[in-house]
């Protein structure tokens, strides 16, 4: 893991000050193809960073972007979450500036996929014509889906059967990209809850006993299957 600053870049297309992210190598000569990976609402933490790990162990130049590094969860969360439900904002600004970073660098190979988890899910999603491929796991669906998804780059997006949160998600957006003729590959776990594709349980430990009665939390089986799905995908895009 290396630590990235994207600050003096940033502040040239009006980013987040400071902007910082960490660094995915893989074992396999380079170069490699890179993704941007957004983290989820409660940011970029131990889980969120061996996803991270996860991705650079499958071949991917993986640039995970802390979209909280201008004042950590507190003080970013919601305007963070503003940016996303409106699909504009400085956000967005610091994921481009994450992807052009891959893109200058001599180790990538100019392909470059997006993928995110719960919120980063979200910005995945509305961020996918930027990008070659991309994965939103359990992401929220913006309002206007349909011009969301209409440039989109193609998609693999997986969410829980038992996700109070985004019940008919899955079905909504495989309908609006079937529309728009992107192509995609849409799978609803019926086991999984929310952020199933987690290792641990995240978040402050005061909220874990209402994430389990809500059914949030890891699925191994439902894991296993997604991130095959998402190897598959993204290896077809990318290479």
């Amino acid at each position: 893991m290396v630590d990235i600053d994207l600050t003096a870049r940033a502040a040239v297309v009006g980013g987040s000050q400071p902007l910082r992210g960490i660094l995915e190598t893989p074992d396999t000569p380079g170069p490699w193809p890179g993704v941007v990976m957004i983290h989820e609402a409660f940011g970029l933490d131990d889980v969120m960073r061996r996803q991270a790990q996860r991705l650079a162990a499958a071949g991917f130049l993986t640039l995970a972007v802390d979209l909280y590094s201008a004042g950590g969860a507190r003080r970013c969360l919601v305007p963070t979450m503003t940016s996303m439900l409106r699909g504009q904002g400085r956000a967005f600004t610091d994921i481009g500036v994450a992807r052009n970073w891959l893109v200058e660098s001599a180790d990538c190979t100019g392909k470059i996929g997006v993928i995110g988890f719960c919120m980063g899910g979200g910005f995945a999603l509305i961020s996918a014509e930027d990008f070659d491929v991309a994965s939103v796991n359990y992401g929220q669906l913006p309002r206007k889906l349909d011009a969301a998804v209409a440039d989109s780059c193609p998609l693999v997006g997986s969410f829980g059967g038992q996700d109070v949160t985004l019940r008919g998600a899955a079905l909504k957006l495989e309908t609006a990209l079937n529309r728009a003729g992107v192509e995609h590959d849409i799978k609803e776990y019926p086991t999984a809850g929310h952020a199933f594709l987690n290792d641990a349980e995240a978040g402050p430990k005061v909220l874990r006993p209402l994430e389990r009665i809500l059914g949030m939390g890891p699925d191994p089986v439902a894991a296993e299957d997604a991130w095959r799905r998402i190897d598959s995908f993204f290896g077809r895009h990318l290479r």
